[in-house]
């Protein structure tokens, strides 16, 4: 990873989560993010990734450092193609619930990071891309 600016992880196994969270850390403590903020991206991460895993049936995690004027940030962007979501405003509403959902969800990612966006539709699959900046 020394030097590499953009990267991509499958996600299609328990053990792919668990990579996608050390190459998050890793990532993060590369910028010299805040402790409190690696472990927010590395909850976030971990959270889409299992929703990845789980509600897409697998997808992948690209990950890419990024610039906007002197800030750096770490963006991540999980993707899959499975069914989609057929109500983002209803999966974004707080104490939402999937039927094995038990993790922060959306929302709970969304508040951890500072830009947050989804795309999804029936049928399309979906691809949530968060992004932290230092």
């Amino acid at each position: 990873m020394s030097g590499e600016r953009t990267g991509t992880l499958p996600l299609a196994s328990e053990q792919h989560i668990v990579a996608a969270r050390q190459t998050v850390r890793t990532l993060c403590q590369t910028l010299k993010l805040s402790l409190v903020d690696q472990t927010k991206m590395v909850t976030a991460a971990s959270e889409l990734s299992r929703n990845t895993l789980i509600h897409g049936g697998g997808g992948r995690m690209r990950w890419e450092l990024v610039e906007a004027g002197m800030r750096q940030g770490l963006r991540l962007h999980f993707e899959d193609e499975g069914p989609g979501i057929a109500d983002i405003a209803m999966a974004m509403t707080d104490g939402y619930t999937s039927k094995s959902g038990m993790g922060l969800g959306l929302p709970g990612s969304k508040r951890l990071v500072n830009d947050f966006m989804i795309d999804s539709a029936p049928g399309q699959g979906t691809c949530v891309s968060i992004t932290k900046w230092k």
